[in-house]
């Protein structure tokens, strides 16, 4: 362990000692918040693709537990329709439609009987590597310059970055079938299993502000079109922007494709209804966050 992570440590352990948590929560009791999770792996499963995105299945039961405790844990639309009584509200999504999330995670989520928002890239399922995952470095997670390559340069198009990296002599990691993409029948029996609702991720998953405003809205209807026909009443009409790229014309393109709101991948609790129904925010909770500090975050303290 560092040093910088041991002091972190001990400043979350005396702040849940002091009881801090308690108090910041009673600050949030009319607020909401949505966290954003990724991709749910079994316990023993090696580091693989981009780490933060990958987290262990009793991690993530433990933190539906705590949440549990302390929050009513309601479908998103719901969460953000109406102001919260007594208690604070929370919804739970995730990006991407990992095969673990929508299926282990789905299994610790059916246990408890709680409802959450699956974002989909109808184009990248079936299996699909994605490149944030499939570039990584084994073991070390996806380093800087392969990000920042993949979202400037190409766009954040993964067609595009795997052929760029296929063409160097780079073909990517042989990645285990929970860190791929879910199948359709896969998203089904999810939403027939439990209380779970998909929400849409774009079609293909590319950073949309370095779109053309054309290619925009064909990415947001071609999405909605097919999540509606295939899913009926379990799609709502919600956007996940990609990477959390969003900006003025992207906004105006997800209004105009009739979606309801659009959520953003970082920040934490607020108001309800939102100030912004198309920049919402969400705590992102990267999978090598502790359990007091997951307590913390979830309180309202250190995020935005």
């Amino acid at each position: 362990m560092t040093v910088r992570a041991g002091l972190k440590q001990a400043v979350e352990s005396l702040l849940i000692g002091a009881g801090v948590a308690g108090l910041a929560r009673r600050r949030v009791r009319r607020r909401t918040l949505v966290l954003a999770y990724h991709n749910v792996v079994p316990d023993d499963a090696p580091p693989a693709g981009d780490l933060s995105l990958h987290i262990g299945r009793s991690r993530f039961a433990a933190q539906l537990d705590e949440l549990g405790r302390h929050a009513e844990i309601v479908p998103l639309e719901q969460a953000l329709a109406a102001p919260a009584g007594g208690r604070p509200r929370m919804a739970i999504t995730f990006d991407d439609a990992y095969r673990g999330a929508v299926t282990l995670g789905v299994d610790e989520l059916s246990r408890r009987g709680l409802p959450a928002t699956i974002f989909t890239a109808p184009g990248l399922l079936g299996g699909h590597a994605f490149w944030w995952d499939a570039l990584a470095e084994p073991g070390a997670g996806l380093g800087d310059d392969v990000r920042r390559r993949g979202l400037e340069e190409l766009r954040g198009q993964d067609a595009a970055i795997r052929t760029r990296a296929e063409a160097s002599g780079r073909p990517g990691l042989d990645l285990p079938d929970y860190a791929r993409s879910a199948s359709e029948n896969e998203l089904r029996d999810a939403v027939h299993r439990g209380n779970v609702t998909l929400g849409s991720h774009t079609w293909s998953h590319p950073s949309l502000p370095r779109l053309s405003r054309a290619e925009v809205a064909a990415e947001l209807s071609r999405s909605r079109d097919w999540l509606a026909a295939r899913f009926g009443a379990a799609f709502v009409p919600w956007l996940s922007y990609p990477y959390g790229h969003f900006s003025p014309m992207v906004k105006e393109e997800a209004a105009a494709a009739g979606y309801h709101g659009a959520l953003a991948i970082e920040g934490g609790w607020t108001r309800v209804p939102p100030p912004s129904r198309y920049v919402v925010p969400r705590l992102n909770v990267p999978a090598g966050l502790s359990a007091r500090g997951f307590a913390l975050r979830a309180a309202g303290l250190f995020c935005r």
